[in-house]
């Protein structure tokens, strides 16, 4: 065998050395971010203000600009080394009055029913009469192309493909669905179509629409596009089995403004022996507008604001860098993540050894996902037994958040906190998204869990 084979076991063995070199101050550490959070933890409080003080964050809205500068004040407050305003040009979408949508049908009283609708994120509204037209179900692409234009102009499709209850991660069902949202309004458009709906993105059937981020391409005419309740959902399925002639109407205000002057907040404490290297955490300061944003994610920004407020109470002196990052702009453009990348690329004084994000909900903690090499996993899995006190077991390889998966571009390990998935799409996109629906032990929980992962990658780094 190559001597050269050696070397990952060798370096494995190494690393796993630094790591437990100081095994019981390590964990005691670890038991004090427990303690900290869990005892005097002010997550849910900045939770409480987040959401019912500034509300609902639109990006591009005035309570986006509001909540960066409330997290610009909370990093003074907890007294982060230096605050960065990173300007970034945001779009601002709004929805207007209320949406409308009701099903069409000779077998009904009246010859309609109104069901729950909602306009996707970055839709064009209908005209002031609003949309009537014959609807076409499909669960797929493959399906409405099968159709073809003859059998899709001048009509509504409806996507009516439901997230899989079979599996058991919430988010591999939502994946497996949610392209429908994002690009059923240019698939239909090719076809003809007037204006798509979109079952709503969540196992649960009830009444309250989802909304989320959907795309259009200049290849193609812009319809409109609205998301309709699980319920409404399996209603309207149902009129168009007993009665293929049903008709939809649907009428939406919303509207597209220019865009608007905005930041990601950057709270940094300063490296005390490796001051060039850095470790990247945080959330996403914006959101929808039906609910208060309290879950999505509000959860993940109170979190990483609490990271800066423990290692200070706590005189935790890291040997890294850390950046504790509020982005901006997730929900419809990614342009805070992506700009912080940018950034990040060109900053030759600096290396980002890894960049972890809160985004999943504040429900109790699993684990980390980690999207890196296998090698580097198994590595990382040397800490496992400093958080299996707490809950926490499942260090995997897997997918990132959306605001850090750029940066492993510039060879960064990237990660995102694991928490239950069960409720999370319950109350994702709606009006549900409030701070009722969020524990304040699992959040404090949570807390420790990403502190506990940035204390570790900044003092014992990646090994990378």
């Amino acid at each position: 065998m190559n001597k050269y084979c050696y070397l990952p076991v060798i370096f494995g063995l190494f690393f796993a050395n630094q790591l437990f070199a100081q095994t019981d101050d390590t964990k005691n550490v670890i038991r004090s971010l427990y303690s900290e959070s869990l005892a005097k933890g002010q997550s849910y409080k900045m939770l409480d203000y987040l959401t019912n003080k500034i509300g609902a964050r639109v990006s591009g809205s005035p309570q986006a600009a509001e909540a960066v500068e409330w997290g610009r004040q909370q990093m003074e407050k907890y007294g982060a080394d230096s605050i960065i305003m990173q300007e970034i040009m945001v779009p601002h979408w709004v929805r207007g009055s209320k949406e409308k949508g009701a099903i069409l049908s000779d077998k009904l009283p009246g010859g309609e029913v109104s069901v729950p609708v909602c306009a996707l994120g970055g839709s064009i509204a209908t005209d002031e009469l609003g949309i009537k037209a014959e609807v076409v179900e499909v669960h797929n692409f493959d399906e409405l192309k099968k159709l073809g234009r003859k059998n899709v102009e001048g009509k509504i499709v409806f996507f009516n493909r439901p997230m899989d209850p079979t599996l058991i991660n919430a988010f591999e069902a939502y994946s497996g669905a949610v392209d429908q949202r994002g690009s059923g309004a240019v698939e239909a458009a090719k076809l003809g179509a007037v204006a798509v709906i979109v079952r709503s993105m969540t196992l649960n059937h009830d009444d309250n629409p989802h909304t989320g981020a959907m795309h259009y391409s200049n290849e193609v005419d812009k319809i409109p596009a609205a998301a309709i309740s699980t319920n409404g959902a399996d209603l309207l399925s149902k009129f168009i089995k007993e009665d293929p002639k049903t008709g939809f109407y649907l009428r939406m205000s919303c509207q597209t403004l220019p865009d608007e002057k905005s930041y990601n907040v950057i709270g940094v404490i300063n490296g005390s022996e490796l001051p060039n290297e850095i470790v990247t955490v945080g959330g996403h300061l914006d959101s929808w507008d039906l609910g208060k944003g309290a879950s999505d994610d509000g959860t993940g920004i109170v979190q990483s604001l609490e990271i800066l407020r423990i290692f200070r109470t706590l005189g935790i002196k890291p040997k890294r860098t850390v950046h504790i990052v509020l982005f901006m702009n997730e929900e419809n453009g990614l342009r805070g993540g992506t700009k912080y990348f940018e950034e990040a690329q060109k900053d030759i004084t600096h290396k980002y050894i890894a960049a972890v994000e809160s985004d999943a909900g504040g429900f109790t903690p699993r684990g980390f996902n980690i999207d890196t090499d296998q090698v580097t996993v198994n590595m990382i899995n040397n800490w496992k037994p400093l958080f299996e006190p707490y809950g926490v077991y499942d260090l995997k390889k897997g997918g990132s958040g959306a605001d850090v998966y750029q940066m492993k571009k510039i060879k960064a390990i990237t990660m995102e906190l694991a928490p239950d998935s069960q409720r999370y799409f319950d109350i994702h996109h709606n009006v549900n998204d409030t701070l009722a629906k969020v524990n304040p032990r699992e959040l404090e929980i949570g807390a420790a869990a990403l502190a506990s992962m940035v204390y570790l990658l900044a003092n014992f780094g990646t090994g990378k």
